[in-house]
């Protein structure tokens, strides 16, 4: 990992393409700027980490799943008759 330390305004170079400007600190955060192509996917970590965490939990067995689901095909909508 390769640790820089810049100031408002200061960028970086990532290849022949890809620019990060320090735009501001507040406190404990960093405000930057990333300028990069439009095929570059750029997302944040825990934004990824979640949705992973979520996919995997909605693949998750429901133990009674079959039966509840077969419950509600079973009930008789007023609207059918």
């Amino acid at each position: 990992m390769l640790v820089l330390t810049r100031k408002s305004g200061e960028q970086i170079l990532i290849g022949d393409d890809i620019v990060i400007t320090v735009l501001d600190s507040r406190g404990d955060g960093v405000r930057i700027g990333i300028d990069a192509p439009r095929g570059v996917r750029i997302q944040r970590n825990e934004v990824v980490r979640a949705v992973e965490e979520a996919n995997v939990a909605a693949t998750a067995e429901v133990p009674d799943a079959e039966e509840r689901i077969k419950a509600l095909l079973s009930v008789r909508r007023p609207d059918a008759e």
